[in-house]
């Protein structure tokens, strides 16, 4: 079997960024798909994806370690990884339906049928009052979840922002995390993302602050660049710590997994260098008993991705899903994605689980970065 294309495919999503995927054709009339989407450039992406694909034309596309390590630069940055990670949940893809067997019997065996989601409202909410997240996060969890995640902290994007004192600009933030823990109850869980933008000082007074909320994480207050400060906020306030959204490769999680700078891990899929990375560095964090919980603010795509290889951990807590963006998310994907009960129902249907729907990803596909023929996608 060779490879005889690897071309890309965006889905038009909104303004908050679309759904980019790799596919790979081979000579077999068998084909694999993943998902590069979030690279922060989707054009770069594009390009670097195109490069890949005239080292690879010809080559064997079951050799995925051997291709891994061909391709593989941890230091390349977010747009080379993203891409590297879309191509190589491709490949594995592809392998499954080749031996027609989901990607889960290939890293021996799912332990759960059923994983647990979060939903992340953040990228729902237009109205960012208090009153909008608290109707987003009543209306998930009216849908079935159990634990919601947002972003609060819309006044810190400027690094001389106000730390301190009674106007100090983490203060609507706050209200914004207190309006949706009344709108949820205390039953279900409730995680905040800071998206990086504290200092020390500011993230111990914050995480003090949020003490009576009860949340189950509090998310990247310091950037995952500084694992020391990460960890010196995790002594100082009561909440778990999560981070590591951006790393990239097994190696890049040294200071997360053997040093355990934080409580949970937040590897994605479509950044670390895919599947077979995303596995080996939940087996890595096993060592300190970190919990793995990964990120995923994306399609339905990864999070199949995600799933297959989650559902074989021992040490997996919780999945993201980026609740509310598209009415058509589900049907994307063929046979739908499947969400009962705030659980991803674990497909078992050869690969990823999934193919691409067709007639949803015509409807709305972006022709500007795309030259696969949509309606060939996934068949094979």
């Amino acid at each position: 079997m060779k490879i005889i294309s690897i071309s890309t495919l965006v889905i038009r999503v909104n303004h908050r960024g679309d759904w980019l995927h790799v596919v790979v054709e081979t000579d077999a009339g068998i084909s694999g798909i993943g998902e590069a989407s979030h690279s922060s450039n989707d054009a770069l992406c594009v390009a670097v994806i195109a490069q890949f694909a005239q080292r690879l034309v010809g080559a064997d596309p079951r050799q995925i370690a051997r291709i891994r390590q061909m391709l593989r630069h941890k230091d390349g940055g977010r747009v080379y990884n993203t891409a590297l990670s879309g191509l190589e949940q491709a490949l594995w893809d592809l392998l499954g339906h080749s031996l027609d067997v989901p990607l889960h019997a290939l890293f021996g065996g799912a332990v759960r049928d059923r994983l647990r989601l979060y939903a992340n409202i953040n990228r729902h909410v237009q109205e960012r009052s208090p009153q909008g997240f608290a109707r987003a996060a009543a209306q998930a969890v009216d849908e079935g979840f159990t634990a919601i995640k947002l972003a609060p902290f819309d006044e810190l994007r400027h690094p001389y922002h106000y730390r301190t004192g009674p106007h100090a600009d983490w203060r609507p933030g706050i209200e914004r995390v207190r309006a949706v823990r009344r709108a949820i109850g205390d039953a279900i869980e409730l995680a905040v993302d800071c998206h990086s933008r504290m200092d020390i000082s500011e993230a111990v007074i914050v995480g003090q602050e949020l003490a009576d909320v009860n949340l189950f994480w509090y998310e990247e207050p310091l950037a995952h660049t500084d694992p020391a400060g990460l960890a010196a906020v995790a002594e100082r306030v009561p909440q778990p710590i999560a981070s590591a959204e951006s790393v990239y490769g097994v190696e890049g999680f040294r200071p997360f997994t053997a040093e355990r700078s934080v409580d949970v891990i937040m590897p994605d899929v479509k950044h670390c260098g895919g599947i077979l990375e995303l596995n080996e560095i939940a087996a890595s964090a096993r060592m300190r008993q970190v919990l793995v919980a990964p990120h995923n603010p994306a399609g339905p795509l990864s999070t199949a991705a995600t799933a297959q290889v989650a559902a074989t951990w021992p040490n997996f807590y919780i999945l993201e899903y980026a609740w509310g963006e598209v009415d058509w998310r589900a049907e994307l994907l063929d046979p739908p994605e499947r969400i009962e009960a705030g659980h991803l129902l674990l497909p078992q249907e050869p690969g990823l689980g999934h193919r691409l729907n067709p007639a949803i990803s015509e409807r709305h596909r972006w022709n500007g970065a795309s030259n696969v023929d949509s309606s060939k996608v996934g068949l094979g």
